[in-house]
């Protein structure tokens, strides 16, 4: 690491101190542009770095509401705004118990250049509330999602900043927070996405990041000259990432042997489809965050308690659960399992030194913030089908989400070439995503 990057890095820990998410994902995205800073002279004295590891606006307010018992609560929500380059802020918004400020930097520094490997004229931002909507009643839920953005729509609008959906925010409360939003400003707009298609949500967007990463694994395959068809994958999680993934999987000719939760993962090695798959549907809408009522369900398979599925033998390894669940331990299991292609599905799931061990040991890593941007760009399709009033099919969808996740690996990994890194998706997403936003901030001045 050059001691140019060391100075930003250590910028970044002075002034976020307690917030390793953040400064870990400023770690990596910035060891890898260092050769374009070497390049570009003048993105140095136009303090480009500086700028973008500062957001550009974050907001933090009370969120009170009331349970059915009429007891009063009191959280935290939070809205990061990082950069408005390329276009309106752009991110979801995480309802969980461990959302903090730094979770939320890390997540809206990430979506910075994953917006920018779209291609679509999107800027990064994220936020969300220390809230746990599971066990919550539809009625607590409403109340506290009307409370939340009765504070937030000042922050918002189609053309400022346009939140979607994240960990524990799904269609349930993308609509209360839209209907609110709606109330408030008495506007009907593309504001929200990840909408129901009843309220102008977009066909096909609840499995456009898992589809996303899968076009992304197949392209990478197909670059060394293989196909996913007749794979083994283990996949974690069991959320909206992991069945859109699991679902195109099969579609391609892959098996998917696992899945996980809190508790540990199933191994199910006669393949997770037909009837599984869609099992994997009233799990995720089942609000327990538990995989064991699929072993019940599906004798032949195997729950293996307190425990992750990196242990598994397999020839394609998709993390789709949450931030850092693969560590150097897994990554020695993954390498020692002879697998040559690891794909991340969540955001940063896997620690920075799991993932150069795996690359120092040959195995091919296509990394989130290109891996897993289909989301955010069928989010943009979502924005544009809104302002054009118009209503598209999943089919026009998916063609457009595939045409997009096939040009992010290619700009990938052309860039890592344009540098001689090789085939190194993970520099190469990081070069490619900066440069287009840093060209759109020299354009604008010092702002």
């Amino acid at each position: 690491m050059g001691n140019l990057v060391q100075q930003y890095i250590d910028i970044a820990k002075e002034k976020n101190p307690g917030e390793p998410e953040f400064l870990q994902t400023v770690e990596e995205v910035l060891t890898s542009i260092e050769p374009v800073l070497e390049a570009h002279p003048e993105y140095i004295e136009a303090g480009l770095v500086e700028r973008l590891i500062e957001p550009e606006r974050g907001v933090q307010f009370r969120v009170p509401w009331v349970d059915d018992n009429g007891k009063v609560h009191v959280n935290r929500g939070y809205r990061f705004e990082f950069s408005s380059a390329l276009g309106p802020y752009k991110g979801g918004l995480r309802f969980a118990p461990n959302v903090y400020p730094g979770i939320l930097k890390f997540l809206g520094f990430e979506q910075i250049f994953k917006n920018s490997l779209t291609g679509l004229p999107i800027g990064g931002g994220k936020g969300g509330a220390d809230f746990d909507p599971n066990g919550k009643s539809d009625a607590e839920v409403m109340r506290f999602c009307q409370s939340f953005v009765t504070e937030l729509f000042r922050h918002i609008g189609p053309n400022t900043d346009v939140p979607a959906g994240d960990l524990g925010v799904g269609g349930r409360e993308i609509g209360y927070m839209f209907g609110q939003y709606k109330r408030l400003t008495n506007v009907y707009d593309g504001t929200w996405t990840g909408k129901g298609t009843e309220n102008g949500g977009l066909a096909g967007r609840t499995e456009a990041t898992g589809y996303g990463i899968v076009f992304f694994a197949r392209e990478m395959l197909k670059h060394c000259g293989e196909s996913l068809e007749g794979k083994t994958v283990v996949v974690s999680g069991f959320g909206n990432v992991s069945w859109g993934t699991i679902q195109k999987l099969n579609q391609l000719g892959a098996k998917v042997i696992t899945i996980s939760g809190p508790d540990g993962y199933i191994l199910d090695e006669d393949g997770i489809t037909g009837e599984k798959e869609d099992f994997l549907l009233e799990l995720r809408a089942s609000g327990k965050n538990i995989c064991a009522p699929y072993a019940d369900k599906f004798p032949g398979s195997k729950f293996v308690a307190g425990k992750k599925p990196w242990e598994v033998k397999a020839d394609l390894y998709i993390p789709c659960a949450t931030q850092n669940e693969v560590h150097m331990e897994d990554a020695k299991n993954i390498v020692a399992s002879g697998a040559k292609f690891y794909c991340e599905g969540s955001n940063m799931p896997t620690t920075n030194e799991a993932i150069a061990y795996m690359q120092e040991n040959g195995i091919i890593v296509g990394p989130a913030k290109a891996a897993n941007a289909g989301g955010v760009a069928c989010s943009c399709l979502e924005m544009a089908q809104n302002a054009e009033h118009l209503i598209w099919s999943k089919e026009d969808v998916y063609n457009q989400l595939e045409g997009i996740m096939v040009n992010i690996h290619k700009e990938s990994a052309e860039a890592s070439e344009r540098y001689n890194l090789g085939y190194d998706l993970v520099k190469g997403a990081n070069i490619a995503g900066f440069e287009r936003v840093a060209k759109a901030m020299m354009l604008q001045g010092i702002v």
